[in-house]
């Protein structure tokens, strides 16, 4: 009787199927909400947080997971409810996936101008009436996503830049759009690439950012040393970078840190002068020292 049972059991728990993060619930305190299929995408959800105490938001942080993951979750996370906090931020935590398609690789849902972007959009304006925060409706986006969250960054900031404070793309592969428009350069970003990762991962993101960053994008290119595809250090320097730039504040173009990204220095940009060698741009002495500290693997100071 005990192996029947035993048997039944796990018959039962193979017909339900594996318990995914898509299954998890919303923790008190934040909203979730969905938008139907679109013309890119099969699941487009998201989940809001807001901390307790902020009465007006100053930016969102938008977090987009890997290839078709549920990136939900990350509202619970400590280290961006803590930094949701200290900065009177809220988090908008992304599932995006696709239609069924042959090549897998390719995420569709990442080509945000195609209705996906939109999806975000549109669930902000809701996010914005349910929590009644009518700032969220405007406010400005801190962008942080891994692998194809990276992508739709890229390709959001590509479309709607003037939305968009700063960004992060870590180790993706797909992109839609070579040179980025004007506006969309001088968005502050960072790149990131692993050691370790697949090639055509690298040598994509590499030139991506080697032709933008000679039309003067601010951006920098980020070798994280021995690291393969993982989020790595991403997360730290990500949140430096949105410190350092204040919410669609002008920047002053002849400020910030030129970087080189060969001898892995940096200096002040006044200095820089006209260079040969690769570059990277940094809007504060701060950002450089810490993009310095992963380049070469150290500790930040």
């Amino acid at each position: 009787m005990t192996e029947m049972r035993t048997a039944t059991i796990l018959l039962a728990a193979i017909l339900a199927g594996p318990v995914t993060m898509a299954q998890q619930p919303a923790s008190s305190g934040t909203l979730d909400d969905a938008a139907p299929p679109g013309a890119n995408y099969d699941k487009a959800e998201f989940r809001l947080w807001i901390p307790p105490a902020a009465v007006t938001v100053r930016a969102i942080v938008v977090l987009v997971p890997g290839s078709n993951g549920d990136g939900r979750p990350m509202a619970d996370d400590a280290f961006w409810r803590d930094f949701a906090t200290r900065h009177s931020l809220a988090l908008v935590a992304c599932r995006f996936t696709d239609k069924p398609h042959d090549q897998s690789f390719i995420e569709h849902y990442v080509n945000v101008s195609q209705g996906s972007g939109q999806a975000l959009l549109d669930a902000i304006g809701r996010f914005s009436e349910r929590a009644k925060h009518p700032e969220l409706g405007t406010a400005p986006f801190y962008m942080w996503g891994m692998s194809a969250g990276g992508q739709f960054n890229y390709e959001f900031v590509a479309w709607k830049p003037e939305r968009v404070a700063a960004f992060v793309v870590n180790k993706g592969g797909i992109y839609y759009t070579a040179l980025a428009p004007k506006a969309a350069r001088e968005v502050p970003g960072l790149l990131f690439i692993g050691d370790a990762d697949l090639e055509f991962r690298n040598h994509t993101i590499a030139g991506l950012f080697a032709v933008n960053r000679r039309a003067g994008a601010r951006w920098a290119l980020t070798r994280e040393p021995g690291l393969a595809h993982v989020v790595g250090r991403s997360r730290e320097l990500g949140a430096m970078l949105f410190e350092e730039v204040p919410p669609l504040k002008p920047l002053d173009t002849p400020a910030g840190f030129i970087g080189d990204l060969k001898a892995l220095t940096f200096r002040p940009a006044a200095e820089a002068g006209a260079l040969s060698v690769p570059t990277a741009w940094f809007a504060t002495e701060r950002l450089a020292r810490g993009w310095q500290a992963v380049v070469n693997g150290n500790p930040f100071n």
